[in-house]
């Protein structure tokens, strides 16, 4: 799906309407030549009622700074030791960045503006240092959020904190930006980096579950990019607070935002709070989404041609396998009662998709319904993935002779030789 196709973004409407996003961009993305493409995602989530908080970085420009003026500074990532030339030139900075993205978002005639909503307190003195100037999130004034979202606008939030007595503090933005989530209840907090994802021994992860990154983090935290290691910590913490999907993309992909939401695939990577698949039965509108996935498998002949009024007629038999409520993969159960078989047919999965076990979780579905409907074997026909039915679904190769008589008569008149395989089922 083309991330600006409106039939592909209109499916997800009635998810986020009126749900709320925080979107946490690096420094180094404001300034790139993408962002103007950026905010024009950002409008386009704006049309479609959902509400969108922005919290920006600004460690890039902080060492621009300081390299400029010959400062040697500390804590560029809000995490560190702050001292007083480096908060001067947080300071700068950020009311810098701040100012260029309200003049964005202007541009695109988006009402926005900068609160200080972040209350902060000193992160103080750990293992014997103190950290001075670098503070830590203590409360976000939500109630000051949800007006300015109800009235239509977008806060924009810089990595900067003030105390009671109107001190300002140096804060870590992906910290800021899940304590902003988390107090707003946000459907996504989305990470945008210069980076195309989380890289692990430099290989992207696509959609990673938390308690395996969690897990990650424990025993290979050495073979994240130093560079995304915070937003991962970050992600963990976020999906904790129950915060149920944080991404994390690169902001220098054009149109990247908008591909990443209203697509399944996504560009980036994608840590998931609780587990986001489910199989269900196929419904009528589903029919449509049966024929585009299979289309490919038809043309290559490895699936048999199935008409819609043919899958209508036996829409009972189908099953879909979706992520984030969008159909991925198919499969469906034929049963010929008298023989007590069933024929697995129709599997298919999306190939953005392969090789993450959606196949055999396919395959153990079919089985299982299969058993509860008391029938005694399953077979299926396949011309070209015959070996993966037999490695992956413990299927056998058998004959035509297995075949139902109904069933056999069909297998005769579409020549197509298909190899029959076999399954006896055993109650478990």
């Amino acid at each position: 799906m083309k991330p600006t196709d409106l039939r592909g973004i209109l499916q997800y409407i009635p998810q986020f309407r009126e749900k709320t996003f925080v979107l946490a961009i690096d420094g180094a993305i404001v300034t790139d030549e993408n962002f103007a493409t950026l905010l024009l995602d950002v409008a386009v989530l704006r049309s479609l009622n959902i509400r969108v908080v922005l919290v920006h970085g600004a460690s890039a420009q902080i060492k621009l700074l300081a390299d400029e003026q010959k400062i040697s500074a500390s804590n560029l990532d809000g995490a560190g030791i702050t001292d007083a030339a480096t908060l001067q030139l947080a300071l700068h900075a950020a009311n810098r960045l701040t100012h260029e993205i309200l003049e964005g978002l202007s541009a695109n005639d988006l009402r926005a503006v900068c609160p200080n909503v972040i209350i902060a307190h000193p992160l103080g003195i750990i293992g014997g240092v103190d950290h001075q100037f670098t503070g830590k999130v203590e409360k976000v004034d939500v109630e000051m959020l949800q007006m300015l979202l109800t009235q239509g606008m977008i806060p924009v939030i810089p990595p900067l904190g003030f105390d009671g007595d109107g001190k300002t503090y140096r804060v870590n933005s992906d910290g800021v930006a899940v304590a902003v989530a988390d107090a707003l209840k946000a459907t996504k907090l989305i990470f945008i980096t210069a980076a195309d994802g989380i890289l692990v021994q430099g290989r992207l992860i696509r959609q990673m579950l938390v308690a395996d990154l969690e897990s990650v983090l424990a025993l290979q935290k050495n073979d994240i990019a130093p560079e995304l290691l915070s937003k991962a910590l970050h992600a963990v913490t976020a999906c904790k607070a129950g915060i149920p999907r944080v991404h994390v993309i690169n902001g220098k992909v054009d149109e990247g935002l908008l591909a990443e939401v209203f697509s399944n695939e996504g560009i980036g990577t994608l840590i998931y709070a609780n587990e986001y698949q489910q199989i269900r039965r196929a419904l009528k509108k589903d029919v449509r989404a049966i024929q585009l996935l299979t289309k490919a498998a038809v043309e290559s002949e490895e699936l048999v041609k199935r008409t819609r009024a043919i899958i209508e007629k036996n829409l009972a038999d189908y099953f879909i396998f979706e992520i984030d409520k969008n159909p991925v993969a198919c499969v469906a159960l034929h049963v010929f009662p008298e023989q007590k078989k069933g024929e697995l047919a129709c599997l298919y999965v999306n190939p953005l998709h392969e090789n993450r076990g959606i196949g055999r979780k396919l395959i153990q579905f079919v089985e299982n319904k299969a058993r509860e409907m008391n029938l005694t074997e399953l077979i299926t026909l396949s011309t070209q993935a015959f070996t993966y039915f037999q490695s992956k679904g413990g299927f056998a190769e058998g004959s035509p002779d297995d075949l139902p008589p109904a069933r056999r008569e069909k297998y005769d008149q579409s020549g197509r030789n298909s190899k029959v395989l076999v399954k006896k089922l055993t109650k478990v």
